[in-house]
């Protein structure tokens, strides 16, 4: 009975749609000898820890931030700037130190060469991999303080979060001399551990993305059953009354917030490791909508339809810019897939295999409303003693 039962759970296990995503992931380079498609599959796992950010925040949390872009950025900014000062460009400075060529430029003439108090921290690695996840998830903590117990909520959150990306978008712009502007951080060192450089194009770092794109989503997966996730979908089904069992609604929106950028801060470690570069570019509006896209498209309150949802985009993306009559009108046929997905299928493409499997005879009482399914996070809550 014993092994019946665990040979349920294993099949259970093997045919769960993390499990087959995972083997998904890994299987690609088997078939894929091209060093450029395997750079840009990779980009586009980079992408799905990305959306696994926004499901995080916005499916589970019901949180709709439009500035995504600015933990993805700082994230990819502090790795880059350690790879930056490990690239032989910024050992030929004529410095016994590390000195990137664009400090070098912007230093007027007379003055003494000296790294800026911003940059020496990160002469190494392993620092700038942490700042690259804490930086974010701090700075998140410090908006979602203002704006959670400053009671701002609905659609202000979105108008603030999208206001930051403008902000530090210019900020960087304007700090040439500390971030080299609108040019960013190129001509960058390879990542490095032990010894081993992971090549750009290579299938090592196909795999070190794609191992923390599953990572990313068993972990999100896991804390999204935890009961920190119950309260979460709890909040974003009935908000008042979660407040009314004693638990402090802002903390719980910032703690999703943080670990939502913490996880955008790792994706852009990850698009650095893949693209050798850091620039405005990568956290501007744009990126930051297009992110709110992807999940929606694929389902906000489905991990794995947000991961699949920007991968396939961005591939279809990838194929339409082979042709220059279609890249033109890409935006405009996102657009519409976008408005599609909101008026017939809210839940996203996730949401679109539960929909055939429903029959039209199906009655009432053996149906499950969305209105159940919804109420579910609030009825095991109401299992939890209330805080006092």
């Amino acid at each position: 009975m014993v092994s019946e039962m665990n040979l349920v759970k294993l099949k259970r296990f093997i045919l769960s749609p993390y499990t087959l995503f995972i083997v998904a992931i890994l299987i690609p380079p088997l078939f894929v000898v091209d060093p450029f498609w395997v750079n840009r599959l990779s980009l586009y796992l980079v992408f799905s820890v990305l959306a696994l950010s926004m499901s995080l925040c916005w499916g589970y949390a019901g949180i709709l931030s439009l500035g995504h872009g600015v933990f993805f950025g700082l994230g990819a900014y502090c790795m880059a700037m350690s790879l930056k000062l490990l690239s032989p460009d910024s050992l030929t400075q004529g410095t016994p130190f590390p000195l990137p060529d664009f400090i070098v430029w912007n230093t007027p003439p007379g003055e003494a060469l000296k790294l800026p108090w911003l940059w020496v921290p990160f002469q190494n690695q392993w620092f700038g991999l942490v700042a690259a996840l804490l930086v974010p998830a701090l700075f998140a903590a410090l908006v979602g303080w203002f704006v959670f117990y400053g009671s701002v909520s609905g659609v202000f959150i979105s108008i603030i979060t999208l206001s930051m990306v403008v902000i530090l978008n210019l900020v960087i712009i304007d700090q040439q001399p500390l971030t080299n502007g609108f040019n960013g951080l190129n001509n960058l060192a390879m990542f490095n551990v032990g010894g081993f450089e992971f090549d750009p194009y290579g299938l090592p770092t196909y795999y070190l993305i794609a191992i923390a794109c599953a990572l990313t989503l068993l972990g999100t997966r896991w804390l999204t059953q935890t009961k920190a996730g119950l309260i979460f979908k709890a909040i974003q089904a009935d908000e008042q009354r979660v407040k009314y069992f004693g638990y402090d609604i802002a903390a719980y929106k910032i703690f999703a917030l943080s670990v939502s950028a913490m996880i955008a801060g790792l994706a852009g470690v990850l698009f650095v490791i893949n693209s050798q570069y850091a620039s405005p570019t990568i956290m501007d509006v744009t990126l930051s909508i297009a992110i709110v896209i992807w999940v929606a498209v694929g389902g906000r309150d489905s991990l794995i339809g947000a991961a699949v949802g920007a991968i396939a985009i961005n591939a279809i993306q990838n194929v339409l810019s082979e042709s220059e009559s279609l890249i033109n009108v890409w935006r405009l046929l996102l657009g519409i897939l976008f408005l599609l997905v909101v008026m017939f299928l809210p839940k996203g493409l996730a949401s679109l295999g539960s929909l055939l499997q429903r029959s039209p005879s199906v009655t009432t009482d053996t149906a499950t409303p969305v209105e159940a399914v919804d109420s579910q996070p609030l009825k095991l809550l109401s299992q939890v003693e209330p805080r006092k």
